[in-house]
């Protein structure tokens, strides 16, 4: 089974474990916990129980919504979960593609081709991909006087056709393990979370290729 020959990336929202507050009380309450008496309850005791204060804001479809982003990077053969990073909502997907096409690389097999969307589109990651020889699968969007070729947009249909894998994994983990919404408090604790949730799923989708074959 090879996991080199293609590798499709996209990021997802998932809600914070804690209930949404505006910036300004966000940024009264980091300020508060730097404190010592931002670690005590009203009674002066020890808090067992933080409020999630390493999500943040962001817009997406004019909808705003507050928790963190996980960046993930699927396999386009089999559909195995190969890389995935936790940040705050507010992150940028296209910075990451470089780190997710990084922690895919499991064997000495170098990848030959990565998928994205339109939102990983610019010279930064183009260039990434042709300083280390991989096959530029990101699709190309409109920019300022200038439209998409014919060409380019048939490519575009023909990527969205294949980079549908992450989308997949994306969908599945929503609906049989929860994974929309954080379980921790802490991102560190969430990505520790998604790591077995992942491991999870590629054991799941393992068995049933090996089973079929």
């Amino acid at each position: 089974m090879t996991i080199n020959e293609g590798v499709a990336i996209d990021a997802r929202l998932v809600q914070s474990a804690s209930h949404p507050i505006s910036k300004e009380r966000l940024q009264e309450e980091k300020l508060k916990k730097q404190t010592p008496e931002g670690h005590l309850d009203k009674n002066g005791n020890q808090l067992k129980f933080f409020r999630d204060l390493e999500s943040d804001w962001t817009v997406k479809n004019d909808v705003p919504h507050y928790g963190l982003k996980e960046h993930a990077a699927v396999d386009t053969n089999y559909g195995f979960v190969l890389a995935t990073e936790l940040t705050p909502a507010s992150h940028h997907d296209s910075p990451y593609l470089p780190l997710c096409v990084a922690y895919s690389c499991h064997t000495q097999e170098p990848i030959k081709k990565v998928f994205a969307d339109k939102g990983y589109f610019g010279m930064p990651n183009r260039d990434f991909l042709s300083m280390n020889k991989i096959e530029d699968g990101i699709m190309r969007k409109e920019t300022v006087g200038t439209k998409l070729t014919e060409y380019e947009t048939a490519r575009n249909k023909a990527i969205s056709k294949i980079r549908y894998v992450v989308e997949q994994y994306f969908g599945l983990s929503h609906l049989h393990n929860n994974a929309y919404r954080a379980r921790f408090t802490r991102l560190v604790k969430n990505a520790f979370d998604a790591f077995f949730r992942q491991f999870a799923f590629n054991l799941s989708r393992g068995s049933k290729i090996l089973a079929s074959a």
